[in-house]
Order: structure tokens, then sequence, then C-alpha cells
């Protein structure tokens, strides 16, 4: 595996784990809020993973592509989510 292709599966490893570690924290403060609707902290909280998540993927699509299936599609002439190299290609 060359240099470049080992940095850039090292790079998209690390900013999926980042995604899942958000995904996660967004998850759980969900589950917290169902509980303690009125918790203005936990809300903020949650707002801020929200948006650095969104920041993240788009990021991340931007830089490898879709990541998933029912992304917003950056062309109109070119079906993206077939073109993006899979997982293994990077």
């Amino acid at each position: 595996m060359s240099q470049l292709k080992n940095t850039a599966l090292i790079e998209y490893e690390q900013l999926i784990e980042d995604l899942q570690a958000a995904l996660f924290v967004m998850h759980d403060l969900d589950l917290y809020l169902d509980t303690h609707p009125d918790d203005s902290e936990a809300i903020t909280q949650y707002n801020e993973y929200y948006k650095y998540k969104k920041e993240l993927v788009a990021y991340i699509e931007a830089r490898f592509g879709p990541i998933e299936q029912y992304a917003e599609n950056p062309t109109s002439n070119q079906w993206a989510w077939a073109k993006a190299p899979w997982p293994w290609q990077l």
C-alpha cells in the first residue's frame, strides 16, 4: 500500500471514529432529554454536537465522497454515491 493511500486511510478512519463518537454522544443526550426535557445545559450540548456532526460529515464527504447513501448529491450530472471510493479502496 502506498504511503499516500495509507495516510488517506488513517485520516478517513480517524474522521469516522470522531463521527461515531459524536453520534454516540448525541444519542445519549437524546435519551437523557426524553426524561429531562427542560435541561437547558443538555440541550445546548446536544446542539453543539449536532453542529459538530454536520461540519464533520460535510468535511468527510468533501474529502472522500458520500458516507451515507441518502446524502445530498453535489452534482446534477453524476451520481456521487456510485463514484466515491469504498473504504477498502482508500
